[in-house]
C-alpha cells in the first residue's frame, strides 16, 4: 500500500495531513524562517540554508527573501535560477526549472489543487500536478503558474499573468488567461 507521500508525489489524492508530510513541512518552515531571516552580510549561511532546502538546485541558485515553499525537496532548479522578493512555490508535485531562469517579484507557482465536487473537497484530500519551466524563461512580476503547466525554453511571461494553460518556447505570452501574443525568434535550425 502506498504511503500518503508516494500518493501525493504521483498526482494520486492524498492526506497532507499524514503525520511523515507534516513533519516534512514543519523542517521545511524551520529552513525558510532561517533563511528569510539571514542577513544578507551572511552569504555562507544563506548559501547553507539554500542547500538544506533546495537540495536538487544546481550551481548559484539565487534567492532575494522572503521566499515559500512547502516542501523545497521537490523542486529541481537548473545553474544559475533566480527568484526576486516574495516567491511562493507549492511544490507538492515536482516543479522542474531550467538554468538561467528569471523570476519577478511575487511570482506564484502552485502544483497543488483540490477536487472539484465539493463532498470530496470536504473530505481533505488534495492531490498535485507537476509544473515544468524551461531555461532561459522570465516570468514577470506577480505570475501564477497553475498546476500541470508547462512554458517553453527562452518563453518570456508578462507580469501579472496567470498561466493556466501550456505556453511554447521562443514566445511572448501575457494576459489573464495568459496566451501567446508573438513570437520572440524562430526556432534555429541546425547548420544555419
Amino acid at each position: 500500500m502506498p504511503t500518503e507521500k508516494e500518493k501525493m508525489l504521483a498526482g494520486e489524492l492524498y492526506d497532507a495531513q499524514d503525520p511523515q508530510l507534516l513533519a516534512e513541512r514543519l523542517r521545511t518552515q524551520g529552513l525558510l524562517q532561517a533563511l528569510n531571516a539571514a542577513p544578507a552580510e551572511q552569504p555562507a549561511e544563506r548559501t547553507r540554508l539554500l542547500r538544506a532546502l533546495l537540495p536538487h538546485a544546481g550551481p548559484a541558485p539565487g534567492v532575494t527573501p522572503p521566499f515559500y515553499c512547502d516542501y523545497g525537496t521537490n523542486i529541481t532548479l537548473g545553474d544559475q535560477v533566480f527568484f526576486n522578493f516574495n516567491c511562493t512555490i507549492l511544490d507538492v508535485a515536482a516543479v522542474t526549472i531550467g538554468s538561467r531562469t528569471l523570476f519577478g517579484p511575487g511570482v506564484q507557482v502552485y502544483t497543488a489543487t483540490h477536487p472539484l465536487d465539493y463532498q470530496e473537497r470536504a473530505s481533505g484530500l488534495e492531490y498535485a500536478k507537476p509544473i515544468r519551466i524551461g531555461a532561459d524563461v522570465w516570468v514577470g512580476g506577480g505570475a501564477i503558474l497553475c498546476p500541470g503547466v508547462s512554458i517553453g525554453d527562452r518563453t518570456v511571461i508578462g507580469a501579472g499573468s496567470v498561466v493556466t494553460k501550456d505556453i511554447p518556447a521562443d514566445v511572448l505570452a501575457a494576459g489573464n488567461p495568459c496566451r501567446v501574443l508573438r513570437v520572440l525568434r524562430p526556432p534555429r535550425v541546425p547548420g544555419d
